[in-house]
């Protein structure tokens, strides 16, 4: 990738641990609560992970039931008993209250991410599907998600990258219907590939994606004027996204 496409690069360990993630994170469907099944988390990150998932389910103003419900999941993943739920409850709802997060919330994991990782990435995952149950987060939601990351004393692209990979894979719309990419990752969500993939990788779903509507392809179907129509538009778009990726990673 360029500079201007990887800038800000995590410290060497972080990045590796990171990527491990998020492809654990494609594997489980994009579920964080199969992740946290999947590798587990230290019983001291509940504490903050339950406060911040209450401080962004009150991001505007109220808590829906998908927050709840959320909130409710990842109990049952981390298989807390009966006190331990209580007390998770007791931190969602000082979140909920909570207008500003207090300055030493989430201490151990601001002192401890250097040196390892790994607890506070898996809680800045479960906070990012959070702030995207609804779907593609509005402000305030994915404003509080960057404040309780960057209380945790990682860089906000950690949920950039992280929303970028459920934009390529969860948040699907139909290309044809999209206007033409003019940005980096606008190309990468047409394709289904994120900003941190290789140029290789973001090449062969290009090739993958072209193939499935070329016309070579499509004429050997029974397909309807309007559906060729769509087929063609598709293609025009995995074309240009391709292009502006190819012309930005060449730079």
């Amino acid at each position: 990738m360029t500079s201007e496409t990887r800038d800000n690069n995590l410290p060497a360990r972080m990045e590796a641990e990171f990527s491990e993630l998020l492809g654990e994170l494609t594997a489980c469907g994009h579920q964080a609560t199969e992740l946290l099944v999947r590798t587990r988390l230290p019983h001291w990150c509940r504490r903050s992970l339950f406060f911040f998932l209450g401080y962004i389910a009150k991001s505007e103003g109220r808590v829906t039931e998908k927050d709840i419900g959320f909130a409710e999941t990842l109990m049952k993943a981390l298989k807390l008993s009966g006190r331990q739920r209580r007390k998770a409850i007791g931190h969602f709802r000082k979140g909920k209250t909570a207008e500003r997060i207090p300055t030493l919330k989430a201490l151990g994991l601001r002192l401890t991410h250097r040196i390892w990782p790994s607890p506070s990435l898996r809680v800045a995952i479960c906070l990012c599907h959070a702030a995207q149950l609804q779907g593609r987060p509005e402000k305030p939601r994915r404003y509080r998600c960057e404040d309780a990351i960057d209380q945790m004393g990682l860089p906000i692209r950690v949920s950039d990258d992280i929303l970028d990979s459920y934009a390529s894979k969860v948040w699907i719309t139909e290309p044809e219907s999209q206007p033409r990419p003019s940005t980096f990752e606008q190309a990468c969500q047409v394709l289904g590939v994120t900003r941190r993939d290789s140029r290789e990788v973001i090449k062969r779903a290009y090739r993958k994606k072209v193939s499935e509507c070329h016309p070579d392809k499509l004429a050997q179907q029974q397909l309807s004027p309007a559906e060729l129509t769509r087929a063609k538009d598709r293609l025009l778009r995995y074309q240009q996204a391709w292009e502006l990726i190819n012309q930005r990673l060449s730079v």
